[in-house]
């Protein structure tokens, strides 16, 4: 039996086959090549998406003979016998999470490599060593040797005690593009001879939330049958509702079909889908659908507001479901309650139009965040320093464990990243684009708490990896081109309103 699962042969070997984590390989390859390697590493980010497979790749170059920008040579004793290397100590601290397992490596730390430059050890889930066995490691850490390095691998980097971190180089990993990923499955199904379709893929991207691996793991599921994978197969075999039925779903009901969405919801029962995870996956999509409608404006029956509405509902249902009840009634009774909400969609154009006339126009002031956001940014960029980054990703860290911090806003600085750092503003990406909204509308309650806590003032704004990604880009184009920033004080501006003729402009109220 040679048969290796998929995620397993085709794991990276190098640096360029890893995928999506550009930043984080680029900056390791630029301190093999100049010689500036760190004692101690953190690797964090979610599941899949490369952390321990960047870990063994970076002991891997190294420590080889004749590496070709910083990418192992495959050739040497060191490359070909990697796999056996007494040097490379491999730590699962899932199981493996008590003092007496870290004593075992202090022991051991003082010890000169047996073949190569360095003794690398590799701890994953690092978060699970119990605070006994951190205590160890960090004295280790404080005064380690010159031939030993430390990488911590994480899933949970904020259950890492602050002491641990302010002595590591951290990383934080994202979850990978879903082109990224599809491109990836595509590659790996030519050279296996797999037949899947493009939909079909995609929803195994989609499944896979940002992870190469469980991606694999899911193409190497379904492609044990020997037939095409369509979509419908996935949908099958895996038990989860596609992103098209659920848009399918959702059309339904802007199209108020009541009876078409019952049939929608038996169909669901009957094929026993796990209502935490067919609700969860219902709220990412509806949240994408009501994003995209705000930023074009192209809203049908249903507005924004209803969207959100049924986001919260939705996530309601979840805590109201009982053992003796059928979960099922619950999502019937929420999604018919937005079938029955607002005008139907073949409403006359002019009965609409009196309507809307009767009550008032509440619109919601608009704190012009675009402009704003490129304010902020800029004034980070003029004194934008590293160690302002690595000094505050440690404050921030700490302020996680503080009794102040409200739920919401932990929730929010723990799905966000520090990427960029001044003496007065701050730049955080957020791991998830539907959270970009959210969390810049609590800056000022961010704001007051980080003063608070941090005895410092500084302005804050949140971005998307996308946008970081561009804007990083940008920087670095203009310092090669020696553009100097100015600061820009921050103006509130009142925002114009653009009123419909059909309105009648004395009842529209700014809220």
């Amino acid at each position: 039996m040679n048969y290796k699962v998929l995620y397993r042969k085709y794991r990276p070997e190098n640096f360029d086959d890893i995928i999506g984590q550009e930043y984080i390989i680029n900056t390791l390859k630029n301190s093999i090549i100049n010689h500036k390697i760190s004692h101690a590493y953190i690797f964090s980010g979610p599941r899949g998406t490369g952390k321990t497979t960047t870990a063994k790749v970076f002991a891997k170059a190294i420590n080889c003979a004749e590496p070709t920008w910083a990418n192992p040579c495959e050739k040497c004793d060191f490359c070909v016998h990697f796999n056996e290397n007494p040097d490379i100590i491999e730590l699962d601290a899932a199981s493996n999470n008590g003092v007496d397992d870290i004593r075992e490596i202090i022991d051991n730390v003082k010890l000169a490599p047996t073949n190569g430059k360095y003794k690398v050890y590799i701890i994953d889930e690092a978060h699970m060593l119990t605070q006994s066995a951190f205590n160890a490691l960090l004295l280790t850490l404080e005064e380690p040797p010159a031939h030993s390095i430390f990488i911590l691998a994480t899933t949970n980097v904020e259950n890492i005690p602050i002491t641990i971190l302010s002595r590591c180089q951290r990383f934080d990993f994202q979850k990978i593009n879903i082109n990224n990923i599809i491109s990836r499955l595509r590659e790996i199904s030519n050279k296996e001879g797999i037949k899947v379709s493009d939909d079909a893929l995609e929803e195994i991207a989609n499944i896979a939330e940002g992870g190469m691996r469980d991606a694999l793991s899911l193409l190497d599921q379904l492609s044990k049958s020997n037939e095409e994978i369509a979509l419908e197969f996935v949908e099958e075999h895996i038990k989860i509702i596609s992103k098209k039925t659920i848009e399918d779903l959702l059309d339904v009901i802007e199209a108020n079909d009541i009876k078409t969405c019952l049939e929608y919801i038996d169909d669901f029962r009957k094929k026993a889908y796990d209502y935490k995870t067919l609700v969860k996956r219902i709220v990412d999509i509806v949240a994408s659908r009501a994003k995209n409608m705000q930023l074009t404006g192209k809203f049908k029956r249903l507005s924004f507001g209803d969207y959100k509405k049924l986001i919260i509902n939705l996530i309601e249902s979840i805590n109201q479901v009982n053992i003796n009840i059928d979960s099922y009634t619950i999502l019937e009774m929420t999604l018919l309650e937005f079938c029955q909400n607002g005008e139907p969609i073949n409403k006359p154009e002019n009965e609409k139009i009196t309507q809307e006339k009767k009550e008032p126009i509440k619109i919601k002031k608009n704190d012009n965040l675009d402009e704003l956001i490129n304010t902020r940014i800029n004034n980070c960029f003029c004194n934008a320093q590293k160690k302002f980054l690595e000094d505050n990703k440690v404050k921030i860290n700490k302020l996680m464990e503080s009794p102040n911090i409200s739920g919401k806003i932990k929730g929010i600085l723990i799905d966000s990243t520090l990427v960029a750092s001044s003496d007065k503003n701050m730049i955080f990406c957020v791991n998830n684009d539907h959270n970009e909204g959210p969390a810049n509308q609590m800056l000022k309650e961010i704001e007051e708490f980080i003063a608070k806590e941090m005895n410092e003032v500084y302005k804050i704004i949140f971005l998307t990896q996308d946008k970081w990604q561009k804007e990083k880009e940008q920087y670095i184009i203009n310092l090669k081109n020696k553009k100097v920033y100015e600061y820009i004080e921050e103006i509130e501006k009142k925002d114009e309103l653009v009123i419909n003729d059909v309105f009648d402009k004395e009842k529209v109220e700014i809220v």
